[in-house]
């Protein structure tokens, strides 16, 4: 994939770009919703809630700005803004932790928007029903278009397609693969952010740009 390309592709408007394609169901869903206008408030956006059995029972947030960016210091203020909200929304009837993170480097991709910019990066996608003769992709992010993405697998099996069009309704959950590709575009996007080098666009959103360390915050909710 060309830089020409991946211009052409950041720059070509796509219908809801920004509304998450994945979301959360039961529980999760519940705290999604408490929280997501919280964090729009506070200038982030949700990526993700997830309630688990990890250390007893932990709510995980994860969240980032707009422009992609979230420090440790980003981490303690959705804490400390999150926490009072939850305790008296109350949607978990049991002691848990919340722990607050950045999505990563191999980060979940959750928007139309996390799909371009990551073009040209190797991708897992699972859909919620079976196609193409399947329900588990895996391949470079080629193109992405109002209706899903196409992918070019790099792990060829025999029988599939080598180049297939995944249609966004089907998706159930997909993640960037780490590679050192990746690794060495993220710092350079976190970099040039940082020093002013992405500009903001008419949205008032950047390019994707990933720490290499996801700093995170545990607070115990009682």
């Amino acid at each position: 994939m060309t830089d020409d390309a991946n211009t052409k592709q950041e720059t070509t408007p796509i219908e809801g770009a920004d509304e998450r394609i994945i979301t959360e169901t039961g529980i999760d869903a519940r705290v999604a919703g408490i929280i997501e206008p919280v964090l729009q408030s506070i200038g982030f956006r949700l990526v993700r809630a997830r309630l688990s059995g990890l250390n007893g029972l932990t709510l995980q947030i994860m969240a980032e700005r707009h422009d992609g960016t979230m420090t440790v210091e980003d981490c303690e203020l959705v804490s400390r803004t999150l926490s009072p909200v939850l305790d008296v929304e109350d949607p978990i009837d049991r002691n848990y932790h919340l722990e607050v993170s950045s999505p990563g480097i191999d980060r979940p991709l959750v928007r139309k928007s996390d799909f371009t910019k990551w073009i040209g990066h190797i991708a897992k996608i699972d859909t919620s029903a079976v196609h193409e003769g399947r329900k588990k992709f895996r391949g470079r992010i080629a193109e992405v278009s109002v209706e899903g993405v196409t992918v070019e697998s790099d792990q060829a099996s025999y029988g599939d397609k080598p180049v297939v069009e995944v249609p966004f309704e089907l998706i159930s959950d997909a993640r960037l693969v780490l590679t050192d590709d990746l690794i060495r575009d993220a710092l350079r996007r976190d970099k040039d952010l940082r020093e002013g080098r992405i500009p903001e666009d008419s949205t008032g959103q950047a390019d994707e740009a990933e720490a290499s360390t996801a700093g995170q915050e545990e607070i115990k909710q009682d």
